[in-house]
């Protein structure tokens, strides 16, 4: 990242923890982060102060205006933007796309993916470092689909070596990852918040950092690498900080110590590295870290938040109550759940349908013609129209029967036209693909059994014979199910 002034003098940052403290640049700041009046405020106003003096662009390939028509809309490219705005900003950790979904519709302008919900979700097993690089790519490229908010996914330990962290850094960017987060645990990972964690060596750990660097410069694209470490837990704080100056220095975007254990240790890692954003992370349900509100949060400096586990834990807990619901009996209560109307709103049903009139024919009436494009098998006869027109008509011509025209068909009794199958109705249902009845109706059956003595066979099925044998039974019988090649559900019964 650099740092450039309003006269365009650039600072490098330094290459190591050691270089942090005789740069002129960091000598600056340290020396205004000893002014006790601005200890007491908020460490975040005077780091903004600089941003608004400043330029400070991101650390990304290759130079920043090499890129402009690469990464302006890029998810990278909002992330950014958000990271360099006021205030604090909370991001729901997501498992799936309709999660996903449900965070964007909440007006958060940015979430997370959870490594934990995804591996409970997908595999049903605890995250335990059993979800792959393969699962986790294949589950956020249909979450960032999704939505269009940035979404920072969760990288674990990269899955392997620094070669790896290379690979999965390039492959979370083509999934259309606006960040990822990569720790510095030993594998099989451990989750956060839970015993058994162990680190690499300061000196893989810092390497990992600068293989994701040199993959993004690699890609041409960009991708905001929040480094993790989870050494709090597994050395000390001392060591903790450390390893965060040190992945600062590396060119990490975002820096996160997992699993601090009090709010003065939150404030030591927000006084380090001030150009570099710090994120918190708040475990809902008992975690090791104090839960502060985000106004607390940007007392003490830090940016972004996550809520790694609110969507998963209460999706947990109403499936679990609308079980036990079943099990007795009964549906889950009205104010336990939405709606249909309210489901088919938030998975877009309506808007599909409005898009979809976009590209519907001027005619939705089914187009009936000789051949086998007609879905249902019917073929009906032209007539010559050449007297009226001049030209061949290739509209078909269909003659309603009735039971004045019927008898002449060899149908009915000619002195009680209504009498046999006459005398029985009908009914034609239609149930459309998406659920919703489009037709219900009733019509003599004699309509029906003129017809089959003119085309005893429709789509292959032998309907004059079916009728025949069902004008005999007493009571209704269903003579016709099936699903046609539209998808809808077509029934015929005879009442």
């Amino acid at each position: 990242m650099y740092l450039s002034s309003s006269v365009c003098h650039q600072h490098s940052l330094p290459s190591s923890p050691a270089k942090l403290a005789s740069s002129s640049t960091n000598f600056t700041i340290n020396h205004i982060l000893t002014n006790k009046t601005f200890v007491s405020n908020n460490l975040l106003r005077p780091r903004l102060s600089v941003r608004y003096n400043s330029i400070i662009t991101g650390s990304y390939g290759g130079d920043r205006n090499d890129n402009d028509g690469t990464v302006q809309s890029s998810p990278a490219k909002k992330l950014r933007k958000l990271l360099d705005s006021p205030g604090i900003h909370q991001g729901p950790a997501c498992f799936d796309a309709l999660s996903a979904k449900l965070v964007e519709k909440a007006g958060f302008q940015f979430c997370f993916t959870t490594g934990f919900g995804i591996s409970a979700a997908r595999l049903g097993l605890p995250d335990t470092g059993l979800i792959s690089y393969g699962e986790m790519i294949d589950q956020g490229q249909l979450i960032t689909q999704a939505v269009s908010i940035p979404v920072i996914g969760d990288g674990d330990n990269g899955y392997g070596n620094a070669m790896n962290v290379k690979r999965t850094v390039k492959g979370y960017i083509k999934a259309g990852f606006a960040g990822i987060i990569l720790e510095d645990q030993v594998s099989p990972k451990a989750c956060g918040h839970t015993q058994g964690r162990k680190v690499l060596s300061r000196e893989e750990a810092v390497m990992k950092i600068k293989a994701a660097v040199d993959a993004r410069k690699e890609s041409g694209l960009d991708i905001v690498i929040v480094s993790r470490t989870d050494s709090r837990q597994a050395m000390s704080i001392e060591e903790a900080l450390w390893r965060s100056r040190a992945f600062a220095d590396a060119g990490a975007d975002v820096i996160f110590i997992d699993a601090l254990a009090s709010k003065e240790e939150m404030k030591a890692l927000c006084e380090i590295s001030p150009q570099v954003p710090k994120m918190a992370n708040m475990l809902e349900g008992g975690g090791k870290t104090p839960i502060l509100t985000p106004l607390e949060l940007e007392e003490i400096g830090y940016k972004i938040v996550a809520y790694p586990l609110s969507l998963m834990g209460v999706s947990i807990r109403a499936m679990e109550d609308a079980l036990q619901a079943i099990k007795r009996g009964r549906v889950p209560s009205p104010a336990s759940m939405p709606s249909f109307e309210e489901i088919k709103e938030v998975l877009g049903f309506y808007n599909y349908y409005e898009e979809e009139k976009r590209y519907a024919a001027k005619s939705s009436q089914p187009v009936w013609q000789t051949g086998s494009s007609n879905p249902y098998g019917i073929q009906r006869k032209s007539e010559d129209n050449t007297e009226q027109t001049g030209q061949r008509s290739t509209e078909p011509i269909v003659e309603l029967l009735n039971p004045d025209n019927y008898t002449k068909y060899g149908g009915g009794d000619a002195n009680n036209p209504f009498s046999g199958i006459w005398s029985r109705t009908l009914r034609v249902k239609i149930i459309g693909r998406d659920g919703f009845e489009k037709l219900d109706v009733r019509i003599p059956a004699g309509f029906l059994d003129g017809i089959t003595n003119i085309v005893p066979a429709l789509g292959g099925v032998n309907i004059k014979s079916l009728l025949d044998d069902a004008s005999y039974e007493v009571g209704g019988k269903l003579l016709l199910d099936f699903n046609d090649s539209r998808g809808d559900r077509i029934q015929v019964f005879l009442e």
